[in-house]
């Protein structure tokens, strides 16, 4: 395509509506979890096909934990399948997998089965996989504040040394670019504490399908609809 020197370098999607997708066929709600796991699959393949650079996925946000403890339990046995069964996909495809969050808070075979899909792809640099997992974008902020303001009581750091590029390396997504464009499904308008400093320019696109039923094609047309627009962070149009 002509405009693929326009596609985002970063791309962050919220997976939202598996549950509602399940219950709108009479299924369980895992059901629609392991529809979005496939869905899941189809875009970050097509990701990597396609020559995107960075990919960050919403899987579990903090505040997530508020749900049944049975739906809890599928969603962690379902992202450790997706590790398992990846993991060879992942290494063959120059992919690195990076995880955003408070992962001490998963159970101890939870932890080590995403160490072992970190470490083993960590040499990878075709694309950038990051899952955020037990995310949420205060929190994230909070962490950040609580490390610097450490740093400068034991004299790592100064006030003076507080910029923004300082502070986003205290980030989780350290050394990544801020997403171009973020992507929610399911017919919801809004950001659900997700990356919420590295957000503040990034182009949006919303559409009414559930989760599972996000193809290729509407990926497409989302990064289409990304390469024509005019990202002016503040500024005026040239022609203006």
């Amino acid at each position: 395509m002509d405009d693929k020197t326009e596609y985002p370098r970063h791309v962050a999607v919220i997976m939202d509506g598996n549950g509602r997708w399940a219950r709108k066929r009479g299924l369980p709600r895992v059901q629609g979890h392991r529809a979005g796991v496939l869905a899941l699959k189809e875009i970050v393949k097509y990701s990597r096909k396609i020559g995107l650079k960075y990919l960050t996925l919403y899987a579990f946000s903090t505040e997530n934990w508020k749900r049944p403890e049975l739906e809890i339990k599928n969603l962690m046995n379902l992202l450790m399948e997706y590790l398992r069964s990846e993991l060879g996909e992942l290494k063959s495809n120059n992919i690195k997998l990076n995880i955003l969050g408070d992962v001490y808070q998963l159970q101890a075979v939870v932890q080590q089965e995403l160490k072992k899909a970190v470490a083993e792809t960590a040499h990878n640099d075709g694309m950038v996989l990051s899952v955020a997992i037990n995310y949420g974008g205060r929190n994230e902020i909070l962490r950040a504040v609580k490390n610097i303001a450490e740093d400068i009581c034991t004299g790592n750091a100064g006030i003076k040394d507080i910029d923004q590029h300082f502070f986003e390396n205290y980030l989780y997504t350290r050394g990544m670019p801020n997403p171009d464009l973020v992507i929610r499904p399911s017919g919801e308008l809004r950001i659900s504490n997700f990356l919420l400093w590295q957000i503040a320019y990034s182009e949006f696109w919303f559409s009414d399908c559930y989760w599972p039923d996000f193809t290729t094609e509407m990926f497409e047309k989302a990064l289409k609809d990304y390469a024509r627009r005019d990202r002016r962070y503040g500024g005026v149009d040239s022609v203006d």
